[in-house]
């Protein structure tokens, strides 16, 4: 009859050894033990594990022994070798497909599949100006009969979505079988409204008409809501609006409950959160705050398996909270946008910042003055404009061959593609680990990594090597699962001093 006290907490509370708990005696002398106390004045608590967190629903939708998944990111640093460590530790994983070439991205997946042979898994649809391009992917998607896609940084739903979507579905006995589920991230509220509609009628006819869809699947398709999942992103590494959590969950998950309402969908739409959830106390808010599952990212990218270089991963050990900073990015750079990165060892954010300011500014490079064209040419781009112009094209000859002529008939547009080179291959530098670009890395960070460092100092997950993303997963919702209880025991009248602070 174990009596729980600051020696054994950790290794009582939340186990499944144990699975019901008795708390008896007066408050702030309360007696907990795994066996019926003698006197008649107790309280008889189940005792919660990590598996019990969570909407039961979407574990059983994707076929998860917990709540979370790794998000994407992009240039494969969510690698197949994450991907396989998360699902096969009862998790899920999103490949990160983005920027990496088609014949790549078919091997991962062949290699994601043998590996976890049954087990959930998702690949990430990230929105694309070449509208080709990600149709391309998508059709590779549903050939490969990849089950789930992780659909990130849209604002209006694609053609190539919707078709992923809409593949293959039909009515059995009544219900309407969907093959391929989508979970999308999003950050604003008309964002998730869009999602949590059905496809886009534009976009059903158009890819009925050009053959892409059956008349069956497009007769369904208002029946059912465009995603099953809303994953609400709040301040986060990369794209991010640097919303926090607590405002955008609530609201957004009322949001999602009242378009459901509206349409009377067969099966609820679910809405996790993602973004800031590096410790087992961030997962346990989220889950209080109606969270249906967690999404990590940052804590991901230090992990052993993460497809990024071993310096980028020791820097990311020793990043701390304030150590990220927004920055100019390569998609989307003339309209403005912005994505977290570390600030500490590289001068990408102020490289990142100069370029676009000269964008802005000027019509085009030969405007800027000699001094800053001196200084982005040796410094930053380290070649002449010119030859990095040639080098642009090389990539857009295969790319988008149409942007070529334009460009040169448009200098501010030029300018911009020779700046993007440098933002573009940035992130691949730092992926690389290449020593000649130190100063130039692109590192995707947010806060969470911070925390985490922070969380674990002082134990043997301080050091990179030791990070796996199976077990980190598992660490941060054991630790949920054992901060839930002991705030429970107490706030039934234990006194803190009974446990100890965390499970570490």
């Amino acid at each position: 009859m174990p009596i729980v006290n600051q020696k054994n907490s950790c290794g009582i509370l939340a186990n499944e050894q144990f699975p019901v708990l008795y708390v008896s005696g007066q408050k702030g002398q309360s007696v907990i033990s795994d066996e019926k106390p003698e006197e008649e004045d107790f309280f008889r608590l189940p005792n919660l594990t990590a598996q019990d967190f969570g909407d039961a629903e979407f574990k059983k939708t994707y076929g998860l022994k917990y709540a979370l998944y790794g998000g994407a990111m992009a240039n494969g640093i969510a690698s197949a070798d994450l991907v396989i460590a998360l699902g096969k530790a009862g998790c899920m994983g999103s490949y990160g497909s983005g920027g990496m070439r088609p014949d790549i991205v078919e091997k991962d997946i062949d290699k994601i599949k043998a590996a976890l042979d049954g087990k959930p898994y998702m690949v990430n649809m990230l929105s694309n100006r070449n509208a080709q391009a990600e149709l391309d992917l998508a059709k590779m998607l549903v050939e490969k009969e990849v089950p789930a896609v992780e659909a990130s940084a849209y604002i209006t739903p694609s053609e190539a979505l919707v078709y992923y979507r809409l593949k293959g579905i039909r009515q059995e006995n009544g219900r309407i079988v969907i093959p391929h589920k989508i979970i999308a991230k999003v950050s604003r509220e008309e964002v998730l409204e869009k999602f949590v509609s059905p496809p886009p009628a534009e976009a059903v006819t158009s890819l009925l008409k050009d053959g892409w869809i059956t008349a069956e699947e497009a007769t369904l398709a208002d029946k059912i809501p465009l995603a099953d999942d809303i994953t609400v992103e709040a301040d986060s590494g990369g794209h991010t609006d640097g919303r926090p959590l607590v405002s955008m969950l609530p609201a957004l998950i009322a949001l999602a409950n009242r378009k459901q309402a509206e349409f009377g969908y067969q099966q609820k739409v679910r809405v996790g959160a993602g973004g800031g959830i590096g410790t087992g106390l961030s997962c346990l808010g989220a889950f209080e705050m109606g969270a249906a599952y967690v999404v990590t990212g940052s804590v991901n990218q230090g992990c052993v398996e993460a497809g990024t270089s071993d310096y980028v991963k020791q820097i990311l050990a020793e990043t701390e909270m304030a150590d990220v900073i927004m920055a100019p990015c390569a998609d989307m750079f003339e309209m403005g946008a912005k994505v977290e990165v570390i600030k500490k060892k590289t001068m990408y954010a102020q490289n990142a910042q100069k370029l676009y300011e000269c964008y802005v500014k000027y019509p085009s490079f030969e405007a800027i003055p000699a001094a800053d064209r001196e200084r982005i040419e040796k410094k930053i781009l380290r070649d002449s404009f010119d030859n990095i112009w040639k080098n642009t094209k090389d990539y857009f000859s295969k790319a988008d061959p149409s942007k070529i002529p334009q460009a040169e008939k448009n200098p501010k547009m030029k300018m911009a593609l020779v700046f993007r080179w440098y933002l573009g291959n940035s992130s691949r530098w730092a992926v690389q680990g290449n020593p000649e670009r130190k100063f130039d890395m692109q590192i995707w960070c947010g806060q969470a990594m911070g925390a985490f460092n922070l969380w674990v100092k002082g134990t043997s997950l301080e050091k990179a090597e030791n990070r796996h993303a199976g077990e980190l997963a598992e660490l941060l919702l054991n630790s949920c699962a054992y901060h839930y209880m002991k705030n429970l025991l107490i706030r039934m009248g234990a006194a803190p001093e009974t446990f100890r602070e965390d499970i570490l």
